[in-house]
């Protein structure tokens, strides 16, 4: 019902700047949360930076002063800024969308993923 599709990605240099966006579609009744994670390889799935809808953006500490996290509500969207990359962001990204979905006739929540994007930092 609810779909994610990611956008961007890709092989950069270090220091160089990359965009990711995500867009929600569906039978949405309201987003309550949209949010950027990334895992490398051996690693734990981490949060990077979330943004609920009315409130104020929540990013990692390893992300603070070089990545922005913004919404366009009426888009659904939500948007990664990526600044200043560094070898360690290296990692698959993944979005997520939390909120109220009608399925079937009924409002229920979902919490739903995007397909991943690789995002590679190497000179």
């Amino acid at each position: 019902q609810v779909q994610l599709v990611q956008s961007g990605g890709g092989l950069v240099q270090p220091g160089a700047p990359l965009t990711l966006s995500c867009a929600a579609s569906g039978s949405i009744v309201r987003i309550s949360e949209m949010g950027w994670y990334r895992q490398a390889p051996g690693n734990q799935r981490e949060l990077v930076a979330t943004i609920p809808t009315g409130g104020s953006a929540n990013v990692a500490d390893s992300a603070k002063g070089r990545f922005t996290i913004s919404r366009d509500r009426a888009e659904n969207t939500v948007t990664l800024q990526m600044t200043s990359l560094k070898y360690e962001d290296t990692a698959v990204y993944y979005c997520k969308a939390n909120g109220i979905q009608k399925y079937r006739g009924y409002y229920e929540p979902f919490e739903l993923w995007g397909q991943g994007t690789h995002v590679t930092v190497s000179s």
